[in-house]
């Protein structure tokens, strides 16, 4: 099973790889990140960090037991309790349950290690297997959106019940 990572800097040769790889797979589903993204990576992944030391986002990153990167979860837009989440998993680690896991993990790190109280979410109505991530892990419908010229649906997760229920597990938490 890959582990949950915390996104530092020695993972961006991966994690180029994993977005390189998977570039066609992930624009099915979600907007394109387009050609910048891939000839500004180094830079851009220096920025991701200096920006997540500020506590405005947290990035991690599925690893797996050779170090290839099989996906990521990303809680970004950091503000008042509240962050927006983002992941994607490798089309050939797609269909195994890392995604739910891995977002899970995430949403109990948000709850009890990064103080938040809330997280939305999206994706566009034709992809049912980010619906069911999202349902799965406790996410509500919240309303209609669009997501790049796409029909999608908002979503909402209340991550109190979550830090309660963690709390009260004693000596049973999870860390990155």
């Amino acid at each position: 099973m890959p582990e949950l990572q915390r996104l530092r800097a020695d993972h961006a040769p991966a994690l180029l790889a994993f977005e390189r790889e998977n570039r066609a797979y992930f624009a099915a589903s979600v907007p394109d990140r387009g050609d910048a993204y891939f000839t500004e990576f180094a830079a851009r992944h220096a920025a991701l960090l200096a920006e997540q030391e500020t506590g405005a986002c947290h990035f991690h990153v599925l690893v797996g037991g050779d170090g290839e990167i099989v996906g990521r979860v990303n809680l970004v837009d950091v503000a008042g309790g509240s962050a927006e989440l983002g992941y994607r998993v490798a089309r050939s680690a797609a269909r195994q349950g890392l995604a739910t896991s891995a977002v899970e993990k995430v949403c109990l790190l948000a709850a009890t290690e990064y103080g938040l109280t809330s997280l939305r979410a999206s994706t566009t109505r034709d992809n049912p297997g980010s619906e069911a991530v999202l349902a799965r892990t406790g996410f509500v419908p919240a309303g209609d959106t669009e997501l790049d010229g796409r029909p999608g649906v908002a979503y909402s997760l209340d991550l109190t019940a979550l830090r309660t229920r963690a709390g009260a597990v004693s000596g049973r938490r999870y860390t990155a």
